[in-house]
């Protein structure tokens, strides 16, 4: 099920408004919101690199929806963390997998396509699944921060996403690393292990690498290309 395109001017109108209104408020004011606006419509994408919106998300919703990409290269660890975040928390984790698995994808595009093509790879592991996943709700809340990259300096809290025709939550949009590691040690939330081991940013094993002190947190992603985002958020 989809937004009907009719639908989508008055979400798009109630998205700026609730940027303009809720652009400095505490994340979980903004989760809040979002769950009393759009209750079951409502859910979560995580990449389990920690668990802070999660359970962000399940203090304003108990058993939203958590949607967690299986691309089929992940660290051992971040499905560690996706089964550790399932098991602990008052969430629905959804694993989604793409519709063909690495073996079928060799066969069909050839072997190690993420070197090759990261970007089609990319479309095929994650975009793709995540637009299919996505569908039947209204509103989705992501991770992204604004210290995170150049790239993501001004997003905002409440957006517009007009790809996949649904309203966009960046919740933590404003939070600093400082920030996260405080709500993080006050309140005991799961972090991916991988970060104590030098991977600020993690994504498929493949395509990340440890990052240098000091570097962009992202700096780690598709280390040595021009590439930055996977394409979920732009």
């Amino acid at each position: 099920m989809s937004i009907a395109v009719t639908e989508q001017p008055r979400l798009a109108a109630l998205a700026a408004e609730a940027n303009a209104r809720l652009g400095r408020a505490h994340p979980l004011d903004v989760l809040r919101w979002a769950a009393d606006e759009f209750g079951d419509g409502l859910c979560v994408a995580s990449s389990m690199g920690d668990a802070v919106l999660p359970h962000l998300a399940s203090r304003a919703r108990p058993g939203i929806p958590i949607i967690f990409l299986d691309t089929g290269y992940h660290f051992a660890e971040t499905i560690g963390m996706r089964d550790a975040v399932a098991a602990t928390l008052p969430v629905t984790v959804l694993s989604i997998q793409p519709r063909r698995t690495v073996a079928e994808q060799d066969t069909d595009e050839g072997p190690r396509l993420f070197e090759r093509d990261p970007d089609r790879c990319c479309a095929l592991r994650k975009v793709a699944p995540l637009a299919g996943a996505l569908a039947p709700y209204t509103a989705w809340a992501a991770g992204l921060r604004r210290d995170e990259s150049e790239t993501r300096r001004n997003i905002g809290v409440v957006e517009w996403d007009a790809k996949h025709g649904l309203v966009k939550l960046n919740p933590l949009a404003n939070w600093t690393e400082d920030d996260v590691q405080a709500y993080i040690a006050e309140h005991g939330v799961l972090v991916n292990p991988l970060h104590y081991d030098g991977y600020e940013s993690i994504g498929c094993a493949p395509c990340t690498a440890r990052t240098a002190g000091g570097a962009d947190a992202r700096a780690g992603r598709w280390a040595g290309s021009t590439k930055t985002e996977c394409g979920l958020h732009v």
